[in-house]
């Protein structure tokens, strides 16, 4: 085991997650990863979907958060973990942060956001964009039409394709419909950059967001004559994301004294540079060796994995040199909907009598769905369904895309859609797999990371599905655990992320081996997946997108 660098005492450091719905803070030894304490906080405006906080109405796909949320997390868990922990504050060397990505503040050259200034509380587009806001997809549509006819070199390092989620479509979204909230936003920065900027006064961006969502490569971002081509006033957009770079595990700056009373931690504890939560769970899972592919099952799944070189993969999220790791080209793809598609389900498709029977029984709605879903046969329910309920990140990076279930009968019960709706991620995270390998980047090997691996079902049906040995982590709360490891390098304890992780990385849980009689037969049931999958998403019929216009037209404020 990579022991702490010599005469550095054995503490612990902070590692804070800020997820989609709440904030998860650990403590964890310096020495071997062990969490000590943790405390998780839910935010108080959760993600705001339909009005903002004071009524003004948002149109369909739209999804944003409330900055203050997040320092609550910081006023709140932190100090809580350490409370859980029984540490002094004196024993922490450091904190780091990750969060989802691409969520997007735009801001004033101070960090305040403008969602709270006063006279922007009202205004949609001074809100933090998510990650799974969407509705930025017809923005992202000109952005790849215009690159593709000026043949930008950039773009094939995004699978040929740019996401509604990332920061370029986002900042021409809200140019296009409220420039002058664009006018006022003198930065726009991820969530987990701002919250770097919170702790120490100083901004910095992180590579990695910079890289995959911000579409910097090779030193520079698009052009400001490609960003002319796409509006005549987007190149204004420069300025206000070149802010200084810096790489992942540097120390970003100190804590000042407003943030130590917050946290609980001394002024001048050293503060990572951010992450995003995905590729920060790399580190926890030990799986930032080349060829380890890492899949994070949450309310969407991301795939990352580092390799020795750069190759073009269609329908990526993004490869950035150093973007996950420092010293090798890291890859990213994703589903849109995971987590989210399960929640849709229980809260809207569970009949009440369902819901009797596991309260009777002293069961959750999902652990009845899954104990009555796992002796079906393969294939035995006769269904099919589509994992586009929150539209297609990768291959096909389309968010105007749409759920799709097929083979309902009189007799279909509730338990077996439920099993189809697993089933359709998990040949969601096999379509990017075999894009991978079709591509020539090796993927030696699976881990599992995230709050859907308590789902022992889902487990095994991924196993069988993508027909490899899935390798469980064990730990809670994985990104936390990642962004501690981060601000382990950043307090000096390491010299670089690999050691740390090799260190303080949690062990596997458990290994699922797949079944050969259910792979075979997965294996005739994804052929059926991936030919729904091309006929409603490469080309064979529009008739999702139709639906999903119409559906605009009629419910915009």
């Amino acid at each position: 085991m990579t022991q702490p660098a010599a005469g550095v005492p054995r503490h612990v450091v902070v590692g804070v997650d800020f997820g989609t719905l709440s904030g998860r803070a650990v403590v964890v030894d310096v020495a071997d990863g062990a969490v000590r304490g943790e405390a998780v906080h839910a935010y108080r405006h959760g993600v705001i979907t339909e009005r903002l906080p004071d009524g003004t109405p948002l149109p369909p796909d739209w999804a944003l958060q409330h900055p203050d949320d997040h320092r609550e997390v910081l006023r709140v868990a932190v100090p809580a973990a350490l409370r859980a922990a029984g540490v002094r504050a004196e024993d922490v060397r450091g904190i780091g942060v990750d969060a989802t990505s691409c969520t997007m503040l735009p801001t004033r050259a101070d960090g305040t956001p403008l969602c709270e200034l006063p006279e922007l509380a009202g205004r949609p587009h001074a809100y933090p964009k998510l990650w799974r806001h969407h509705a930025a997809q017809r923005q992202a549509a000109r952005i790849n039409d215009v690159a593709a006819a000026r043949g930008e070199t950039w773009l094939p390092r995004y699978g040929g394709r740019v996401s509604a989620e990332w920061q370029l479509a986002k900042a021409l979204e809200v140019l296009e419909e409220d420039p002058a909230v664009f006018d006022r936003a003198e930065r726009f920065i991820e969530a987990a950059d701002w919250l770097v900027w919170q702790l120490c006064g100083r901004e910095t961006r992180n590579v990695s967001a910079a890289g995959f969502k911000g579409l910097r490569q090779d030193g520079r971002y698009p052009s400001a004559e490609f960003l002319r081509a796409v509006h005549p006033r987007l190149d204004g957009l420069l300025p206000r994301i070149d802010g200084p770079l810096a790489p992942l595990g540097a120390r970003a700056g100190g804590l000042t004294a407003e943030a130590a009373r917050w946290t609980g931690l001394p002024v001048g504890t050293a503060v990572a540079v951010g992450s995003i939560d995905a590729h920060v769970t790399a580190a926890a899972a030990r799986a930032v060796e080349p060829g380890r592919m890492l899949a994070v099952l949450g309310t969407s799944t991301c795939l990352i994995m580092n390799a020795a070189a750069y190759h073009e993969v269609p329908g990526v999220c993004g490869v950035v040199d150093g973007g996950v790791t420092t010293g090798s080209w890291g890859y990213e793809a994703g589903q849109s909907g995971v987590g989210d598609i399960f929640a849709w389900y229980v809260r809207t498709g569970l009949p009440a009598d369902y819901a009797d029977e596991a309260r009777r029984r002293g069961l959750s709605p999902y652990e009845l769905l899954d104990a009555l879903a796992a002796e079906q046969p393969v294939g035995g329910h006769g269904l099919l369904a589509l994992d586009w309920h929150s539209g297609n990140r990768s291959v096909l990076m389309d968010h105007e895309l749409s759920g799709v279930l097929v083979g309902l009968t009189l007799a279909t019960r509730p338990e077996e859609i439920w099993r189809a709706l697993l089933e359709a991620t998990a040949f969601g995270a096999r379509t990017v797999v075999d894009a991978f390998t079709a591509a020539g980047v090796a993927v030696d090997e699976l881990t599992v990371a995230g709050g859907l691996t308590r789902n022992r079902l889902l487990l095994r049906i991924y196993a069988d599905v993508i027909g490899r040995p899935l390798h469980v982590v064990d730990s809670a709360h994985p990104a936390a655990l990642g962004a501690a490891i981060h601000a382990a390098v950043a307090a000096g304890a390491y010299p670089d992320v690999p050691a740390a992780s090799a260190a303080m990385g949690a062990a596997r849980r458990e290994t699922w081996h797949p079944d050969p009689a259910r792979a075979a037969a997965y294996g005739e049931l994804y052929a059926d997946y991936r030919a729904l999958h091309d006929h409603f998403g490469r080309g064979g019929t529009d008739v999702l997108h139709r639906l999903r216009a119409r559906r605009h037209r009629t419910h915009r404020p």
